[in-house]
């Protein structure tokens, strides 16, 4: 804050002004300073441009700071929020409801997976794209590789097995593969 104002303020123990000491305060009082009856310019309006655009990196610098604190924060809210419904989902599995946690960690996947997208731009053509759809969105985009894919797309398999009601129904220990499976997930895929 103090470098910003620096910038700005004309310096109170100034004496004389020259190129040196001219700033942005003195810019907006339009001050120009010549010598002499042919009026030699000394300084003038341009002696602050220099300053102005140290201001200006200043806020590009605190406006991505800013971001990056943002992005800070959202990641570890998320990651917070995921750890919490995986949690649920190994209680849900826990006491026999594996198709009800297979679907809650599908959806723990599915949208780790659309945020990285999200945070990586790329593009996703569905409005509403599940996770194959994500998947291959990652793999064109060079963010995995064919092994990653391959273990995701297992893990939409035993999703789609928990959400459709299609026979067999899924194991537990299927069902704890895919929470398995999307701890690692959101751990080494961003």
């Amino acid at each position: 804050m103090t470098d910003f104002v620096r910038h700005y303020e004309k310096p109170k123990s100034r004496k004389s002004i020259d190129y040196e000491n001219y700033r942005i305060e003195d810019y907006l009082q339009s001050l120009h300073v010549t010598r002499g009856y042919e009026k030699k310019k000394v300084v003038g309006p341009d002696a602050a441009i220099p300053h102005f655009r140290q201001q200006l990196a200043i806020v590009k610098a605190a406006k991505s700071r800013f971001d990056s604190s943002l992005f800070e924060i959202r990641q570890l809210v998320q990651a917070d929020l995921f750890d919490s419904e995986l949690a649920a989902a190994e209680g849900l599995n826990k006491y026999k409801f594996a198709r009800a946690a297979g679907a809650l960690a599908g959806v723990v996947l599915e949208g780790h997976l659309a945020q990285v997208c999200h945070d990586r731009k790329l593009t996703i053509s569905k409005k509403n794209p599940g996770i194959s759809d994500l998947n291959e969105v990652l793999k064109a985009g060079d963010v995995i590789d064919v092994p990653e894919w391959r273990f995701i797309q297992h893990l939409a398999d035993i999703r789609n097995l928990c959400d459709h009601s299609k026979k067999p129904d899924p194991t537990a220990a299927q069902v704890a593969d895919l929470i398995d499976g999307v701890k690692k997930a959101i751990k080494t895929v961003f």
